[in-house]
């Protein structure tokens, strides 16, 4: 058995295999043998007729077709060895030629692409200050007092920003009145920035059971062709006008949040500060990441098969759809709200797709360039991890997940500890 290998575009080239010989013939001989299990013969029992009167039913042709399932599986897992190559897809077969003397098979084979990389070392990326201040945590009280505010009608007030108008409205365009633009009694709170641009800032000054014509015009996106880019006319009455009145921030405000261990606002500032730094922190290490991920994968140069970005995109779709279904959705019910097809939603998540695809071949090859290796005993230590994590018994995730994937995962997280680790210096 020989092969040769030529690599074409986008990863994807011919492995060509010749098969013959004594290989060659042994699958002949064994094709023929299954056939001949099929062959009726009169005066005969079926596969015991003498095999002179068999080959006579069975054509040569017939022989050689049913012979490549006995040969094509080793010849391409034999030339995958011979060629050292990291199939990605599922490779199709295609016959050059073919007579008795020999086969030769034209796979067509997909392979994990070369990535040529660019700078990934000291990249001038600095991550940014999570120090929390005391107007942050100032600013969780404001925020704990908004969310326990009344609002408290006022009696010969103006409309002001921050206020919630309950108001009449109806829209009309050319004259005639369009649907979707009336309602009463609506609850709108100013500056909310909820209505179409320009509407709520007509509002302010206005008197309660003042009725004031407001001229808009709606984005050029917006969802209503008929409308888009038009300007229309809104008829508004306001009714009530409410301010938000802010409780006095004290220990009885405190415990109305009803937080486990938090009854008075020195306790509460402790604990919103310690909130605060975790969401900083990980924001900022977020944003790092995203930067020097986006910095080395800009910088190398790779040509993405189709179909890795393909099978990310399934892999993403899959991911959502699952989610989705956690909050009792699915997928189709999501398609029908929003209008979107699966074109859509697929073409959507392939940008997503092809960047995670990059992103991790970039980071293979650091790991490659740098000769990261991963220990026996850091795969042993992640499992226990894993298993602690999720509670549950070790032997159990040793089932589930393979040594081989906990420390392909392992080494990915090395190349990134050495972007972040080099990174600002």
């Amino acid at each position: 058995m020989s092969s040769t290998w030529e690599l074409k575009e986008k990863s994807t080239g011919e492995l060509t295999t010749t098969v013959e010989g004594d290989a060659w013939k042994a699958a002949q001989k064994k094709a023929f043998g299954k056939l001949s299990k099929k062959v009726n013969l009169p005066g005969f029992r079926k596969g015991h007729a003498p095999e002179a009167l068999v080959r006579k039913q069975i054509s040569t042709q017939n022989i050689l077709m049913e012979a490549i399932d006995e040969v094509a599986g080793e010849a391409l897992s034999d030339g995958i060895k011979e060629h050292d190559l990291w199939v990605v897809s599922r490779p199709s077969l295609g016959i050059d030629s073919i007579d008795e003397d020999k086969v030769t098979f034209k796979f067509t084979v997909t392979v994990k692409p070369e990535v040529k990389l660019g700078a990934y070392k000291n990249l001038d990326i600095k991550k940014d200050d999570a120090a929390v201040s005391d107007e942050d945590v100032e600013a969780e009280l404001t925020s704990l007092q908004e969310r326990f505010a009344d609002l408290v009608i006022k009696e010969d007030g103006k409309v002001e920003n921050g206020d919630t108008a309950v108001i009449d409205f109806e829209g009309f365009k050319d004259g005639v009145a369009f649907e979707g633009g009336k309602a009463e009694a609506y609850p709108l709170v100013i500056g909310s920035g909820s209505f179409i641009p320009g509407f709520e800032e007509q509002l302010l000054g206005m008197k309660s059971e003042e009725t004031k014509e407001i001229n808009v015009t709606f984005p050029e996106e917006y969802q209503a062709e008929e409308l888009a880019g038009q300007p229309v006319v809104f008829k508004v009455t306001v009714h009530d006008i409410k301010e938000k009145v802010l409780p006095e921030v004290n220990d009885e405000l405190i415990k109305q949040a009803e937080i486990k261990d938090v009854e008075t606002v020195d306790a509460y500032k402790e604990y919103a500060r310690k909130n605060l730094e975790t969401s900083k922190a990980n924001a900022a290490n977020q944003k790092f990441e995203n930067e020097l991920l986006t910095a080395v994968t800009d910088a190398a140069e790779v040509e993405i098969p189709d179909v890795m970005v393909e099978e990310e995109t399934d892999t993403l779709v899959n991911e959502f759809a699952q989610r989705l279904q956690s909050q009792g959705f699915s997928l189709d019910q999501f398609k029908q709200v929003t209008g979107q097809t699966d074109e859509m939603i697929r073409e959507e998540m392939g940008k997503d797709a092809y960047n995670k695809v990059k992103v991790r071949l970039v980071l293979e090859a650091i790991a490659a360039e740098e000769k990261m290796e991963i220990s026996d005993e850091e795969v042993e230590k992640e499992l226990e991890t894993v298993a602690t994590t999720y509670n549950m018994p070790l032997e159990q995730v040793k089932q589930l997940i393979s040594k081989d994937a906990i420390a392909y995962d392992l080494r990915i997280r090395k190349a990134l500890e050495l972007l972040k680790e080099t990174a600002g210096k």
